[in-house]
């Protein structure tokens, strides 16, 4: 059986999560994690680690926010920063993505299907980590054809 993938859109209050099917072939949301502060990431860290478990996860894609003139910037290079801290508490392998666009694309999405206001923000991060995820399992079916 193949192993899941874990997506993650990483950001400063929360962290969007989406899982592969086991084949891998789609993506689906699953949570969004929260914290009051965002450099207190041990809870973030540890449902993350329980997440891999729980679905078998061998490997996490984590969204990587470069600009659009592809420099990073401060937010790119927090999200390094964070993927230093999985790779060490998981113990498996995490793939940066360019999550360029995801946000907005999650947006179309929520305009399309009429979410508004709170139950917006409920859902987006969770979105933008199943288009993150999605893009690298179609990045994957690509070299497989």
């Amino acid at each position: 059986m193949v192993k899941r993938i874990l997506g993650l859109d990483y950001g400063s209050k929360t962290v969007g999560v989406a899982v592969s099917d086991p084949l891998g072939y789609t993506a689906q949301g699953v949570e969004i994690i929260r914290r009051k502060q965002e450099n207190k990431l041990r809870q973030t860290l540890a449902r993350i680690e329980e997440l891999v478990k729980e679905y078998d996860a061998d490997t996490i894609v984590l969204g990587f926010p470069k600009h659009m003139n592809n420099d990073i910037g401060d937010r790119a290079a927090k999200s390094l920063e964070f993927r230093d801290m999985l790779e060490r508490r998981t113990g498996k392998k995490v793939v940066m993505w360019d999550e360029r666009l995801t946000t907005v694309a999650a947006d179309r999405i929520l305009d399309e299907t009429g979410v508004k206001g709170r139950d917006r923000k409920e859902v987006i991060d969770q979105i933008a980590a199943t288009f993150i995820l999605q893009g690298y399992l179609d990045s994957l079916e690509n070299g497989r054809k």
